[in-house]
């Protein structure tokens, strides 16, 4: 199996911690209602993830097996996406509103993923470039589903906990600009070796 291990656990981490709907609205839950009460709107987003990219890699592994001529423009679409993502993340303020929202349980975060067009794209580009000849076992689909899984959870957990501090670091011009700068130029990376990959077969 030929898996840029690096370039997928790059990709992974700033997609998963950086702030977006699941980060700020955990880091809210937090810093409102504090950890636990905001454990079940975790869970909920886990669940969602876990299913999502389960559905990625089913749909990606349908479209090599019948449309293999479409395996080369999903890789590329990818690829193109995640510098897509390095562009936003350059230009990002991170003006995260850390409000206060209604009490959102299990179903809500939940929902949260599995009608988010953008989680569905995620997966979709994970499984079309990053681990685009993992063999499609349901062993190997369900344990790379369950550690992306992980990893967000583990990022709406850091946000929920950490919120307030995370906030007010990326509210510096001076840090948040070098850390936009650094994790674009991680994606770019990521995004050029996958490319190359691809070409090179």
């Amino acid at each position: 199996m030929d898996v840029d291990i690096l370039s997928l656990c790059t990709f992974a981490l700033i997609t998963t911690f950086t702030p977006g709907p699941n980060t700020i609205s955990s880091a809210s839950m937090g810093l409102t209602y504090g950890y636990r009460r905001s454990l079940g709107y975790m869970l909920g987003i886990a669940t969602g993830f876990f299913l999502v990219m389960l559905a990625s890699s089913l749909l990606s592994a349908y479209i090599q097996l019948y449309f293999p001529k479409l395996v080369m423009t999903l890789s590329y679409g990818g690829s193109l996406y995640i510098l897509y993502l390095a562009y936003h993340i350059f230009r990002s303020g991170y003006a995260a509103e850390l409000g206060l929202p209604r009490p959102m349980g299990y179903l809500r975060g939940l929902a949260l993923q599995v009608l988010n067009p953008k989680v569905v794209i995620l997966g979709l580009t994970v499984y079309s470039t990053f681990l685009l000849y993992m063999p499609h076992t349901w062993s190997n689909i369900t344990l790379s589903a369950l550690g992306f899984t992980l990893m967000s959870f583990a990022a709406v957990s850091t946000w929920a906990r950490f919120g307030s501090l995370i906030g007010l670091a990326v509210q510096r011009t001076r840090t948040r600009r070098a850390m936009n700068a650094i994790l674009s130029l991680l994606l770019v990376y990521s995004a050029v070796r996958m490319a190359a990959s691809t070409i090179l077969g």
